[in-house]
């Protein structure tokens, strides 16, 4: 059986740094992307980062740019999100998720294993 499961989630001061963590399980996700979403309390859920199978190219969503990092380790079947001068606005459920391919994409349709998700808050 799959399981995706988050965590590193917290209660942080704007300014600072958060690592999510991803681990998967149940057979191997080296030849999957795989992909970073949050959604806020009353907000629909929104792409954040994604990173191919290998590791080679990742992609952010623009508020996030410069200051958050994906990376992965395929030898631990886990994916990472390093969350640098965080700000209340990336207050949010953190989920990870598996996508259905080695390339990544922005859409939530395209990850077809999903994590329960990990409280993010950044108090100002």
């Amino acid at each position: 059986q799959v399981q995706v499961v988050e965590s590193g989630g917290g209660l942080v001061q704007a300014g600072g740094s958060l690592r999510l963590s991803c681990a998967a399980s149940g057979r191997s996700f080296n030849r999957n992307a795989m992909g970073w979403f949050r959604q806020a309390p009353g907000k629909e859920r929104e792409f954040v980062a994604a990173i191919n199978w290998s590791g080679s190219d990742t992609y952010y969503v623009g508020s996030v740019k410069g200051r958050f990092t994906i990376s992965r380790d395929n030898n631990k079947n886990a994916v990472y999100l390093q969350m640098n001068s965080l700000k209340p606005e990336d207050t949010a459920v953190y989920y990870c998720a598996v996508h259905t391919t080695f390339t990544a994409t922005f859409y939530p349709d395209d990850y077809n294993y999903w994590g329960q998700g990990t409280q993010v808050t950044v108090s100002s």
